[in-house]
């Protein structure tokens, strides 16, 4: 909590003096007088009460963990055992800090990062990387939907051929027809899918003195293999899909929970940003604790079997099963249908806001289909492309690839132009950032650079 704490305040420093943040963390979750009792509630409505109270943060760092993303870590687990849990550590700042940038441009600015873009840098820039974002965000889409089928099919015998286009049809339908308030519940309650990572880990039965020993004495090889390894973690886990979801999702979010704050463009409360803070923080946090369990759950299974070959998610639960149980193996199987549900409209739709944006156009999830027609064709284009890459017969993991090499590449100047924007007086007013947001998001596309460049580096050789 100290944490939280901390990188709020450095957040809200001003130029001529610190501002003073004494707020404890139920007045910034709810913006109600901690002093006045408040009724007994269940469990379960309690869960619910927590829920409502975060959003764009929550969702997104939920969405991160999404069945590509099952796979890299699986991998890693697999090949290396417990020598990549580190990473989960050094990426929560790194990711906190870029999304919080996110979320900060779009409370200041009033619209997303393909607006801001457009307004800032040259159109064939944004429109090459927005093309970019499109491309890979389709192909994540498309190895997502064919995982869920894999989950379903894991425990119902339907063969996962049959099962593609109906699931990809209901999440296109409730995007386009479900009202906000119901996509972002829906949303909201398929977080909770990943607490099935969790328990799945603790089944496997890791040995913990392993476990400590790979989170806290980082491992490093210069092998091309552990290189790429380490390289695979970091795109999936800092992937530029995020930031245009993170910077939409708080748009809309203020037009329909204003918190007190203005709509009108270049006005952020402080109270709005400190509950971004807090918001981000806890879905990034729950997004690399999802990470770190199934990296460990990997690694006290396969790696332990010697059981390396992993090319799919549901590979990864299947394996399971044997070692750990058939608790486990369930427990994989719904948490890859959840978070693959989560993941494919919020890929779908981050591709639609891009290109809307870039061009221009009207969007939000907020508007009628009549409203936003553009906006809703290119979604519905992403979810038609993701399933002719399925009816093609392509190989998931080698679309994976060419998503992680886009993305790759794509995430360096992405980061390099969210640190322009979001240091620039003219847009952001005098909520520019602190020291400490600096120095974090500098160094987030620094490292992303590097890798960019090891994974050329491993290309060569």
């Amino acid at each position: 909590m100290r944490l939280v704490d901390f990188v709020v305040r450095s957040i809200e420093q001003k130029r001529h003096g610190e501002y003073q943040v004494s707020v404890r963390v139920s007045t910034i979750l709810n913006d109600k007088d901690p002093t006045k009792s408040e009724p007994k509630s269940s469990s379960f409505a309690g869960v619910a009460e927590f829920l409502k109270t975060l959003g764009p943060g929550l969702i997104t760092g939920a969405s991160d963990d999404d069945p590509s993303g099952i796979v890299t870590y699986s991998m890693a687990g697999a090949a290396f055992g417990y020598a990549t849990l580190w990473t989960s550590l050094v990426s929560f700042p790194l990711m906190a800090s870029v999304q919080f940038i996110c979320a900060k441009i779009g409370l200041v600015y009033g619209c997303g990062l393909a607006e801001v873009m457009r307004k800032s840098f040259p159109r064939k820039l944004v429109y090459t990387a927005i093309a970019a974002l499109v491309i890979a965000n389709t192909i994540n889409a498309a190895a997502d939907i064919q995982a869920i089928a894999a989950g379903i099919n894991l425990l119902i015998p339907v063969p996962i051929i049959i099962l593609i286009l109906p699931i990809a049809v209901a999440i296109l339908i409730v995007q386009v027809w479900g009202s906000y308030g119901t996509i972002i519940k829906i949303f909201r309650w398929l977080t909770l899918s990943l607490f099935a990572y969790i328990g799945a880990a603790f089944l496997a039965k890791p040995d913990w003195s392993q476990v400590l020993r790979g989170t806290v004495l980082p491992t490093f090889h210069l092998d091309s293999e552990f290189l790429s390894t380490l390289v695979a973690i970091l795109g999936t886990t800092i992937s530029p899909y995020l930031f245009f979801w993170q910077s939409n999702h708080e748009v809309e979010e203020k037009k329909k929970n204003p918190r007190g704050g203005d709509l009108r463009r270049g006005h952020a409360t402080s109270s709005e940003l400190k509950h971004a803070a807090w918001d981000v923080n806890a879905g990034m946090l729950l997004s690399n604790v999802v990470m770190f369990f199934i990296i460990l759950s990997a690694a006290a299974t396969l790696h332990k079997s010697e059981n390396q070959e992993i090319e799919t998610a549901t590979q990864a639960a299947e394996a399971l099963k044997p070692i750990a149980g058939r608790a486990a193996f369930v427990l994989m199987s719904f948490g890859l249908i959840g978070t693959g549900v989560l993941a494919v409209p919020i890929l779908t739709a981050s591709a639609a806001f891009g290109v809307a944006e870039a061009l221009g156009w009207e969007c939000g999830l907020d508007k009628k289909p009549g409203r936003a027609k553009e906006f809703y064709l290119v979604m519905a284009g992403c979810t038609l492309g993701a399933l002719l890459i399925n009816y093609l017969g392509i190989h998931p993991m080698k679309a994976l690839f060419v998503t992680a090499v886009i993305n790759g590449f794509l995430a360096p100047p992405l980061l390099v132009a969210l640190m322009i924007v979001s240091n620039d007086p003219k847009i952001m007013g005098n909520r520019v950032n602190g020291w400490l947001i600096n120095f974090l998001g500098w160094t987030t596309a620094a490292v992303m650079s590097i890798a960019a460049i090891i994974l050329v580096c491993t290309w060569l050789r």
